[in-house]
């Protein structure tokens, strides 16, 4: 299976985005308000970094500043970790896994095509081994005597 494959199925496949001058305070309130866990950056249409929970908990804790103080680009991913439409779920599930990240951007060559998470991941991977499942089972029921 193939990270377009993915996308292609994925529940709310709209990017939602944030500016690098958006304080932290308002990325969490984009994240909690769509119900997602990270937002790309954008400045002028172009992507220049990445945000999670995950970053905006860390650097609050690492800097110790007040959410409305601090800036996204403080705290964001400026080379976050990224994979392109054909790369298959396993390289996906293997370079989160091995990375500690939760999610994935999705690049066209330069062109943003979209973001994946862990859970967009595990459920292609579940999606593909039930596939698998029930064709063996046809398989072995009609195993010729």
């Amino acid at each position: 299976m193939r990270i377009h494959e993915v996308l292609s199925v994925k529940a709310g496949a709209e990017i939602i985005s944030i500016g690098p001058d958006a304080s932290a305070c308002e990325a969490v309130k984009l994240m909690s308000d769509r119900d997602i866990g990270s937002l790309v950056v954008l400045r002028e249409g172009d992507m220049v970094g990445f945000i999670t929970e995950r970053n905006i908990l860390r650097g609050m804790h690492t800097r110790g500043c007040a959410p409305t103080v601090i800036k996204v680009s403080d705290l964001m991913e400026k080379e976050p970790l990224v994979a392109t439409p054909d790369d298959s779920v396993d390289y996906a599930r293997d370079a989160m896994t091995k990375s500690h990240t939760s999610h994935l951007v999705v690049l066209e060559g330069s062109r943003l095509i979209g973001v994946i998470s862990f859970h967009d991941v595990a459920r292609a991977c579940l999606k593909e081994a039930s596939f698998e499942n029930a064709l063996l089972k046809r398989y072995i029921k009609h195993w010729p005597e």
